[in-house]
């Protein structure tokens, strides 16, 4: 997201380090969960995976993405073509709540409002915030649409070359977790 919070992709402009620090988070992840809007955005991925252009960077994150478990959360969509994709099954807190008693990787959520969703449910062990050094001046804030005040605890921050930070957060209180 942009430094003012605006949570849009098309206002940053991830360097190398960004890309290879998200390859290896989503490749050492269990599954993805992404909306209906998010999903259909990542698809790009897929046909890069297929197609690639020639730049290393897109190339090899678009393989690691491809590849990647994700869950899609949609009222709408009722068949998926992409192979590592499935649509939920049920309700996201039945869902989030099955994969989390679950032993095995993290859960990575990359869609806007799946991240408010589960915030409001007490679902989120850790929050990573990329802040990119832009002001965007416009767009959605990440949390807009957030109903109750949540505390969070700075557990660790990663700062890239290009001004980008990404800071780790957890839920102050233990009731938020689950």
């Amino acid at each position: 997201m942009t430094l003012d919070g605006v949570f849009d992709h098309t206002a940053v402009n991830p360097d190398k380090a960004i890309h290879q620090h998200y390859a290896d988070l989503i490749g050492n992840s269990g599954v993805l969960l992404y909306g209906r809007i998010t999903y259909g955005l990542m698809e790009y991925w897929k046909e890069l995976a297929r197609n690639p252009s020639g730049e290393k960077m897109m190339d090899d994150f678009a393989l690691v993405i491809d590849q990647a478990p994700k869950l899609i959360f949609s009222r709408i969509l009722k068949i998926l073509d992409w192979e590592s994709a499935s649509l939920a099954a049920r309700s996201l807190e039945d869902e989030v709540r099955s994969l989390q008693q679950q032993p095995g990787k993290d859960i990575l959520i990359g869609s806007r409002s799946l991240i408010i969703a589960l915030l409001q449910l007490g679902l989120i062990d850790q929050l990573q915030l990329c802040i990119h050094p832009v002001l965007a001046g416009e767009g959605h804030p990440l949390f807009e649409s957030l109903k109750e005040r949540t505390s969070l605890k700075l557990v660790n921050t990663k700062t890239f070359d290009s001004g980008a930070v990404i800071l780790y957060y957890e839920p102050e209180n233990p009731a938020q977790r689950h």
